[in-house]
């Protein structure tokens, strides 16, 4: 007999499905399928593989191809049923009194295409994106959501706070790496971190050094770092830190589900005086973008604003990177994954709500020298920005 943790409670998780309900009849969809990990486990507290039904009117129906105890210890919806197959769900409908819709709503940004297939033969019906919606609705987090990210940015402060007892010249990062990772797992980080992001993969962060800092990869972020093979691409490799070099250590903690993203500079003795000019102007945008980010603000013009403040301090042409690819944002949501709405970014139309939280980034890419700059997890408030994290912002430098 296993005694399976509980998932967030029925008085969190029915709001959310009523609030996914209202978005569907307003699209004048019939209902929606949830298969993807993330999105099952906000609208029904538990990512064991199956299929959640959830009407525009009527209650929601979890039907569980595996693992079905599990997913009913987990969640506290009340109909919960136990299903082979794909195939059956239009019988099992029926059986719970649900008409099959005429119009069906899937995650189709993240549903492969034979799945999207077959799902379409299995129902005969229309079955359209409502992926937009989910988003939308987990872009807002509840005081239960908040509290969970709250506790997730104290453990990343207390792995910023044991770093300075790991990095040491002459040691190789991923080494560095490791250690910092072993000590955030004894802290409960859950070890995986999701991305909706097709293609999208992160192991924990980079801990980058130098000028490898530097170095871009494909991953969504203005750092890359050269990894440990071509195959990962990204993150710590087999280079040795050196004295007078910066160290990035830019880590995702995920605990319970939640993410808090945060990225700090620490110096192996005396660093090259543009850095920390770099670094003390990152902190001054950080700070101007806290006021800007009100409740009603538009996201693609805070990120204008904060390219403009970039260019008048001499930094437009490596504000989150370098060249024609470099980042087009400056900051992103954050919640079950590393990539949800709202996006500080270019063109983007949504307006800042309270309650949304924001991997704020300002960074600035020096080729040859590394990066400077910060990565803090803020909440949307009325007044602004509020940080979740306490680690202070500025370079930390590592004794000898």
């Amino acid at each position: 007999m296993h005694n399976y943790t509980a998932g967030p409670p029925a008085e969190e998780i029915l709001p959310r499905v009523a609030r996914l309900q209202s978005a569907l009849q307003k699209a004048d969809f019939d209902a929606a399928l949830i298969v993807q990990n993330t999105d099952l486990y906000y609208f029904s507290g538990t990512s064991q593989q199956g299929w959640l039904y959830i009407p525009a009117e009527g209650e929601a129906l979890l039907m569980v191809y595996k693992e079905f105890e599990r997913a009913r210890a987990e969640s506290p919806l009340e109909q919960i049923v136990s299903l082979v197959s794909p195939k059956k769900i239009p019988g099992t409908l029926e059986d719970y009194g649900h008409r099959l819709p005429g119009k069906l709503g899937m995650e189709l940004d993240v549903l492969p295409a034979n799945l999207y297939l077959q799902f379409s033969s299995i129902f005969g019906c229309s079955v359209d994106d409502i992926s937009l919606s989910i988003r939308l609705i987990r872009a807002v987090k509840s005081p239960f959501e908040i509290e969970r990210m709250r506790f997730a940015a104290a453990l990343a402060d207390k792995v910023a706070a044991r770093v300075p007892e790991i990095l040491e010249p002459g040691k190789a990062e991923i080494t560095a790496a490791g250690e910092i990772e072993a000590y955030a797992r004894s802290l409960g980080h859950q070890g995986i971190v999701r991305m909706r992001l097709f293609g999208g993969e992160l192991f924990y962060g980079h801990l980058l050094s130098g000028a490898a800092a530097a170095v871009p990869s494909y991953l969504a972020s203005p750092t890359g770092g050269e990894g440990a093979s071509e195959l990962t691409g990204q993150g710590a490799g087999f280079k040795k830190m050196e004295r007078g070099e910066m160290v990035l250590v830019d880590y995702v903690f995920a605990h319970n589900g939640y993410i808090c993203d945060h990225a700090r500079i620490f110096a192996l003795g005396d660093l090259p005086a543009e850095l920390y000019k770099a670094h003390d102007a990152m902190l001054v945008i950080q700070e101007k973008t806290a006021s800007w980010a009100v409740p009603g603000a538009v996201c693609g013009d805070i990120y204008q604003r904060m390219l403009d403040a970039a260019a008048e301090c001499g930094y437009g042409d490596t504000f989150m990177g370098v060249g024609e690819r470099k980042i087009r944002f400056t900051g992103h949501g954050v919640g079950l994954e590393l990539d949800e709405f709202p996006f500080i970014a270019q063109n983007q139309k949504l307006e800042l709500a309270e309650n949304m939280i924001i991997a704020l980034e300002p960074k600035v890419i020096l080729p040859g020298l590394g990066v400077a700059g910060i990565e803090n997890t803020q909440l949307v408030t009325a007044a602004g920005l509020q940080s979740l994290s306490r680690f202070a912002d500025a370079i930390h430098t590592v004794s000898d």
